[in-house]
């Protein structure tokens, strides 16, 4: 009883290591992935783009974006009823809503990261400006060619307004600002939104305050988190010198920044109280980190399914194979201990196992130091095999490989095994430490 215990408990382990370091393997390739690609930065700053300066001009789409729209309409099917064409004054968002969007606009297409700069922080910060690229600077600029428009219209007809005498450009300079007029004695904060190549937009300023803590990666910021605390002291920092809370709000509004609204339910609820609102604003920042690390999740899930198919397929795992081989391989060694005490004669019934006409001793000796666990890697197309007299020698296996890919009998094996790689490398450390009684050691464990 204790001996099928044990060889079951073998199987277990035997699985469960197996599908560990195949896991492994898929969280290995798809972290390299990310990486390369700084596909993690590039979500993060995607969302603080539209969060904080608001949505891109439809019309500034790259080449790779109008590429997938054509594709995508190319895929559609006659029953579904096209998209919606995006409106001038709504823009676009920055942050991809499908999975081809984050593994190939947002490597690919227009980088929404900061450029970066090995200078510190600044002592004092340029102003606020709208976005490079955004319906707000867009909208700023039309704004500014109709009023100049109007403004040689109306000076005089006899005349453009590039000719215009000195009186009547003091009228043109100072009519403009009336609108959006401050008090002169106001400490030199509300000073209003600037054209984009004037001052630097809210992203751009936020990246200002982190930017010590940063190294370059493609001339870009490889700023993949801002811890929330960090955050709400930084937009502190820019209400301190924008003028206030108030004067920022009322320009990120100006903006259409989508910021403008939490920031003033947070204000609010404040009543006014910095220490409050800093919290605030950090409980914010908080949540929407956790909501934008599901949407992440999300996509990367289909990823892990991918590379977990590819895996199987390469190394043309079965797991059920893989188990009767560990059952065969615990009973073999229990076949060789038994009879090995009773002289050569008891091997005899181990020669049906090795090849005809080699040395059992030889045999047996190959197969004891193969064990079951070895021989996963030995089904891909390309193996290799250690000799102590040649060292490493590489195999191609390539038709063994694709006849046991389009055998059906191993398909169920390839399924269980890929719905094993889907539950992640941590889970199947958890199994190994609960069943072989492993227990991790905690900081403030010491050894008796």
């Amino acid at each position: 009883m204790i001996s099928l215990i044990s060889y079951y408990a073998d199987l277990a382990i035997g699985l469960i290591l197996a599908f560990l370091l195949l896991s492994l393997l898929v969280s290995g390739v798809n972290e390299g992935i990310v990486r390369l690609l700084g596909i993690r930065s590039k979500f993060l700053w995607a969302y603080l783009r539209d969060t904080l300066d608001g949505a891109e001009t439809a019309d500034g789409a790259s080449r790779l974006d109008r590429i997938l729209d054509a594709l995508k309409r190319l895929g559609r099917t006659p029953r579904t009823p096209p998209t919606q064409a995006v409106s001038p004054e709504e823009g676009r968002s920055r942050l991809p809503a499908s999975l081809v969007g984050v593994f190939a606009r947002l490597p690919f297409g227009r980088d929404p990261r900061p450029a970066f700069s090995q200078q510190p922080p600044p002592v004092e910060s340029p102003p606020l400006a709208a976005a490079a690229g955004s319906v707000a600077a867009e909208q700023m600029t039309a704004g500014q060619t109709g009023q100049a428009t109007a403004a040689g219209e109306t000076v005089d007809p006899a005349h453009p307004a590039g000719q215009a005498d000195p009186e009547e450009t003091a009228v043109l300079t100072v009519e403009p600002a009336a609108d959006g007029a401050v008090d002169g004695t106001a400490v030199g904060a509300a000073v209003g939104v600037l054209p984009p190549d004037q001052g630097m937009s809210m992203a751009e300023l936020l990246h200002e305050r982190l930017q010590e803590i940063d190294h370059a990666k493609r001339g870009r910021t490889s700023i993949a988190d801002i811890p929330p605390a960090r955050f709400a002291v930084a937009v502190m920092e820019i209400a301190t010198e924008h003028g206030g809370v108030e004067a920022l709000m009322r320009d990120l509004d100006a903006l259409k920044s989508p910021f403008s609204r939490p920031l003033k339910a947070v204000w609010d609820r404040a009543s006014h109280d910095l220490e409050a609102f800093r919290h605030g604003v950090e409980d914010w920042f908080d949540g929407e980190m956790e909501r934008l690390s599901l949407l992440y999740r999300r996509y990367v899930r289909w990823v892990i399914v991918a590379l977990g198919l590819v895996v199987t397929l390469v190394f043309s795992m079965d797991s059920l194979e893989y188990g009767k081989t560990l059952l065969r391989d615990n009973a073999y060694r229990s076949a060789v201990t038994a009879f090995g005490e009773a002289g050569p004669q008891a091997l005899e019934p181990l020669r049906e196992q090795c090849e005809p006409g080699q040395d059992p001793y030889a045999c047996v000796t190959d197969v004891l130091s193969t064990p079951a666990f070895v021989k996963i890697f030995t089904h891909a197309p390309v193996s290799v095999t250690m000799d102590a007299a040649d060292g490493p020698a590489w195999g191609w296996h390539g038709g063994d490989w694709w006849q046991r890919l389009t055998s059906p009998a191993h398909w169920p094996g390839f399924l269980i095994t890929l719905i094993a790689l889907l539950f992640g490398a941590p889970f199947w450390w958890d199994i190994l430490r609960r069943v072989s009684g492993l227990r991790t050691r905690t900081s403030g464990s010491t050894s008796s």
